[in-house]
């Protein structure tokens, strides 16, 4: 019972104008090589977590061949919210989850028992930018009326992630693995909100997705910070190769 991982898969089998070959080398092909991958790495009893932007569908029906997609990939399969996942809106978790019952789990203010351990998560939210740069690359400012902004995002998503972390913590769960869609930290911190809370419950494993092309690969944390490890499983970063948590 194995738990992998692994995001930005950035389907298109019903939006073709969005497939993702222009991205590089890497991309083409990638729903074969996911495939592959999975049948090779992944058994039925594992559990595979997808850390959000699963499809190009703006609505449900758009995005049927794509979770069809995820739905037949090996193992049981939890759902992540990306930013990109625009037919899932937050207030529809429990409707995603009753439809696609014993088939796909949405993971948003809820939570998803594996061993013992509780899977909690959130597409969470991080401050991109604007940033303003000196000739020589430095940041030398930000876009503030955005940055304040996005604090009210960031603001929502931690209220979600306290919400799934509660839920587990009040059916008796002690040890967590939280995910998020976006990275725990942008470029300019050193710690955030939701690594304090990776922090407050304990968390052994912090897994997020969508830093993906090389440039953005080094974003946020990888590899222990205060006792915690935390993990960037954004598709072409991992190769399309699930990576194994646990």
């Amino acid at each position: 019972m194995s738990l992998y991982a692994i995001g930005d898969l950035h389907l298109s089998f019903q939006v073709p104008d969005k497939k993702m070959d222009t991205f590089g080398r890497v991309w083409v092909d990638h729903e074969k090589k996911v495939k592959k991958n999975c049948e090779k790495l992944i058994r039925e009893n594992d559990t595979l977590v997808l850390a959000g932007d699963h499809s190009w569908g703006r609505k449900l029906p758009e995005c049927e061949e794509d979770l069809k997609f995820i739905e037949d990939l090996p193992g049981r399969k939890v759902l992540v919210r990306g930013n990109h996942d625009m037919f899932w809106d937050a207030k529809k978790t429990a409707k995603l989850n009753e439809m696609y019952q014993s088939r796909l789990i949405f993971l948003q203010g809820n939570y998803v028992p594996y061993k013992d351990y509780a899977l909690v998560g959130t597409k969470g939210y991080t401050f991109e930018g604007p940033f303003y740069l000196d000739r020589r690359g430095r940041i030398r400012g930000w876009d503030e009326k955005e940055a304040e902004h996005a604090e009210k995002l960031v603001e929502r998503e931690y209220e979600r992630l306290v919400t799934s972390f509660e839920a587990a913590k009040a059916d008796g769960y002690t040890k967590y693995i939280m995910f998020l869609h976006y990275p725990p930290t942008n470029i300019l911190q050193k710690e955030s909100c939701f690594t304090k809370i990776a922090e407050k419950y304990g968390v052994e494993h912090v897994i997020y997705a969508h830093c993906h092309g090389e440039e953005r690969f080094h974003d946020s944390i990888r590899g222990e910070f205060h006792g915690i490890q935390y993990h960037l499983v954004s598709g072409d970063f991992l190769k399309w190769n699930p990576e194994r948590i646990l």
